[in-house]
């Protein structure tokens, strides 16, 4: 039986990403940083499916102890941030500490105890910054305009190094946008998840600027079934965008969110913010070729599906 570990597994991704290993013949450890974060997760398991389960609480800094963590795993997902791209500028050295420091000392404890592979989760909508071609390959040149970025893309060069110097195995994901069930929908990230939720609650929606950001949205089951096939791909290539390689601007989303959930909508407008990047489309041409030719749900299907789930989770 394999053995996986999940770094920041009781968050968005995390749970998704639970819920579908689990329908392997695998063995989980499961890591966040307080059993709070656990508390739903644990509700959506079945009998059979905690015996395959370890949970384990335990803060993220540059003073945190891998190698117990690490010791028989054959691959780690590191989904951890302890920021996100709109606070990200507030205390970047702080953060610098939190999420560099932090991930050298766990790929280190990797090549100590012979992971077979890391996982990573980047970000495809801040690592690229203003670029003039769209949409963004792989081979684009990565300038952020966010301390978020960089923290990524920092982190990638570090496993980079670790493959080069002692061989370490694995995979960066730069994602674009992922929105579905089980993201906060009162938290910062996820303006699609956010959106809809204000919205059923008759809540006015925020808008930064004057609605022209354009983004890449990718419902959350095509998200995990995509950095699942990613991870199992027998290849040499490190690196690959996930996204839909479709672009909608904040004022599109809110037109296809209003026409699907047939409901008024109330915006707000806010001062723009310097740390949103104008666009931001993934070439997943990468993906396509190597991975899979695939179909993803398209955008208002997901809405649908995302308004079902928060509908019946909060009762709205």
């Amino acid at each position: 039986m394999e053995n996986i570990t999940i770094l920041g597994a009781g968050g968005f991704i995390g749970t998704n990403l639970v819920l579908y290993l689990l329908s392997e013949n695998i063995h989980l450890t499961l890591i966040d940083k307080n059993a709070h974060t656990f508390e739903h997760l644990f509700t959506l398991l079945n009998t059979e499916q905690k015996k395959r389960i370890t949970f384990h609480t335990q803060d993220f800094n540059e003073e945190s102890i891998f190698e117990d963590i690490v010791k028989d795993q054959n691959v780690i997902y590191h989904l951890i941030s302890t920021t996100t791209p709109a606070t990200s500028n507030n205390d970047i050295s702080k953060e610098f500490i939190e999420n560099i420091i932090m991930t050298n000392n766990l790929l280190q404890a990797c090549i100590k105890y012979n992971v077979n592979k890391v996982v990573f989760l980047s970000s495809g909508g801040t690592v690229y910054g203003l670029c003039k071609k769209i949409p963004i390959n792989e081979y684009a040149l990565t300038f952020p305009i966010n301390s978020y970025g960089i923290q990524k893309i920092t982190i990638e060069k570090l496993l980079y190094f670790y493959n080069y110097n002692y061989g370490l195995d694995y995979r960066v994901v730069r994602l674009s946008n992922p929105y579905g069930p089980y993201q906060r929908p009162n938290g910062i990230q996820g303006v699609v998840t956010t959106f809809i939720y204000k919205i059923l609650r008759g809540e006015p929606v925020i808008i930064y600027g004057d609605g022209s950001v354009i983004r890449d949205y990718i419902y959350i089951d095509d998200a995990i079934k995509g950095i699942v096939n990613i991870v199992n791909t027998e290849n040499n290539m490190h690196l690959y965008n996930l996204g839909t390689g479709k672009g909608y601007s904040i004022m599109d989303l809110i037109k296809v969110m209003k026409k699907t959930l047939n409901i008024n909508i109330e915006i707000q407008y806010k001062s723009k913010r310097k740390v949103d990047v104008p666009t931001n489309i993934l070439d997943i041409t990468r993906y396509k070729s190597i991975v899979e030719e695939c179909k993803f749900i398209d955008l208002s299907e997901g809405i649908t599906k995302t308004a079902e789930f928060l509908k019946k989770f909060y009762s709205i």
